[in-house]
């Protein structure tokens, strides 16, 4: 059974192998000369600020590599659920060779279970290669950029860790599904990718945070957290937000309340009047420090509600478990379906 799940499905492995292959060979390539360019201009770029402009021309030089191979890691999940996932029991079934298949000695039940393991082993493992090797590739660009302090975001969370593997996983399974309800291959491919697509927009934004329980505090607003102070212009209703401690955190809500806690989208200062005009010693910046003490004197605090930066790897194991566990239940339907509702 095994050879046999070999043999129709070669052509989709080495397909999957040789683009792998020629991934980790751009890589390997390129990989340990940009980092050594990035570290022999950090040796070499003086004073701090030059360090960071140096940091900032280098990342824009490598971007639009950086963001493509981003988008490889990120759609090939979805690609496997299309070329993989839809395709496996819904092209048995279209040219009708299911019915030879399914009246062999192997019952139609292992010829599932072994179609589902080995397929989907081969899919996260190559997920998982790929989303390894974009990473170790991505380090420098990390660096110059800050990013390592932003992969809690939601774009560089899906591209990152072993959450991809858990993508993979879901799609291969959801393709399948979808390919026993369709019975036609194009349009599984077309459901699979609608379905997939909804829930990926779905998981970050609905989905993710409440995974784990977040970190929500409240807080003066203080020239040392201060992370927004912004108006339509002058005369006219200030707008706050503040930063939290932890730079690399994900930032779920930043509101303001007033004194009774209700929150508000503005204080009641105007920018440019009262205490909140324009700081106009030589280079100062920001508000005046006027304006913040009225703003803390009225009772206007901020509240964040975020995901620190260390709750990483937790919401990645736990993300990567819920969409296991959606993947098995996707196989025990496509198990009791295959039994009971196709002949």
């Amino acid at each position: 059974m095994i050879w046999l799940t070999w043999r129709q499905f070669r052509v989709q492995a080495f397909a999957g192998g040789g683009a792998l292959a020629l991934l980790a060979i751009v890589l390997g390539l390129t990989g340990p000369d940009m980092a050594d360019a990035y570290e022999s201009g950090l040796a070499t770029c003086g004073d701090a600020e030059s360090c960071q402009r140096f940091a900032e021309s280098f990342f824009a030089d490598h971007q639009p590599a950086f963001l493509g191979l981003l988008a490889i890691v990120l759609l090939t999940p979805a690609l496997v659920g299309l070329f993989w996932g839809a395709p496996l029991i819904a092209r048995e079934v279209e040219a009708g060779t299911h019915r030879l298949v399914w009246n062999q000695s192997v019952t139609r039940t292992r010829w599932l279970a072994v179609k589902l393991a080995v397929t989907g082993l081969v899919a996260m493992l190559l997920t998982g290669l790929a989303t390894f090797a974009v990473g170790w590739w991505a380090e420098p660009l990390d660096e110059a950029a800050g990013l390592e302090a932003a992969r809690m975001t939601p774009l560089m969370f899906d591209g990152r860790g072993i959450a991809p593997m858990g993508y993979a996983a879901f799609a291969f399974t959801l393709g399948v599904a979808v390919g026993l309800l369709v019975r036609r291959t194009l349009a599984a491919m077309a459901v699979t990718l609608a379905v997939f697509a909804v829930v990926q927009v779905a998981m970050p934004l609905v989905v993710r945070e409440r995974l784990l329980p977040p970190t929500s505090v409240t807080m003066e607003i203080t020239s040392t957290n201060l992370g927004g102070f912004m108006s339509r212009g002058p005369g006219t209703p200030i707008k706050l937000t503040v930063k939290p401690g932890d730079p690399g955190a994900w930032m779920l809500t930043n509101e303001t309340l007033d004194k009774s806690g209700k929150v508000v989208d503005t204080v009641p200062l105007k920018m440019g009047e009262g205490p909140c005009a324009e700081n106009r010693e030589p280079g100062a910046r920001g508000p005046a420090a006027a304006c913040l003490a009225e703003i803390n004197r009225l009772g206007y605090r901020q509240k964040l509600v975020y995901h620190g930066s260390d709750r990483f790897w937790p919401l990645q194991w736990a993300e990567t478990g819920l969409y296991v566990v959606l993947s098995l239940g996707l196989a025990g339907f496509c198990f009791y379906r295959i039994r009971r509702n196709l002949s």
